[in-house]
């Protein structure tokens, strides 16, 4: 058994990992937290706040803060969904731009991070993680 909080180490990194992500998409006015949910919002539109909570793997109260920040950038609309007690959130028009515009910068940090790892080491890291 490693002497290393695996807590910690995988904090550690994530933390990394994302900075390289958010300063990829800075100029964009966005972090990879809001591409990520700018992604899901796209595959599943119009999704509840519920589902992408879910789909994010993250507090449903979180999400709806983080998407009132997307939606006063114009980045995401909210409409009445099939339930009427919940918002559907899809993608304005310009949402859609800037998505198509930052989809290339994602690819590329993904590419330089493969490339950084190696691509046996990559499979390895992904293999891994979804063990978890």
């Amino acid at each position: 058994m490693s002497n290393a909080c695996y807590c910690i180490v995988l904090r550690k990194a994530s933390r990394r990992i994302s900075a390289v992500y958010d300063e990829a998409l800075a100029p964009h006015g966005i972090n990879i937290a809001q591409f990520s949910a700018m992604r899901n919002i796209i595959r599943h539109e119009p999704i509840s706040l519920t589902d992408l909570a879910d789909k994010l793997d993250l507090d449903r109260s979180t999400v709806g803060r983080n998407m009132k920040v997307l939606e006063r950038l114009g980045i995401v609309a909210t409409a009445t969904g099939a339930d009427q007690r919940e918002a559907a959130l899809s993608l304005t028009a310009e949402g859609k731009a800037l998505l198509v515009k930052t989809e290339p910068i994602w690819h590329d940090v993904q590419v330089q991070i493969e490339d950084r790892l190696g691509p046996e080491h990559s499979r390895q890291l992904s293999e891994l993680l979804e063990a978890i």
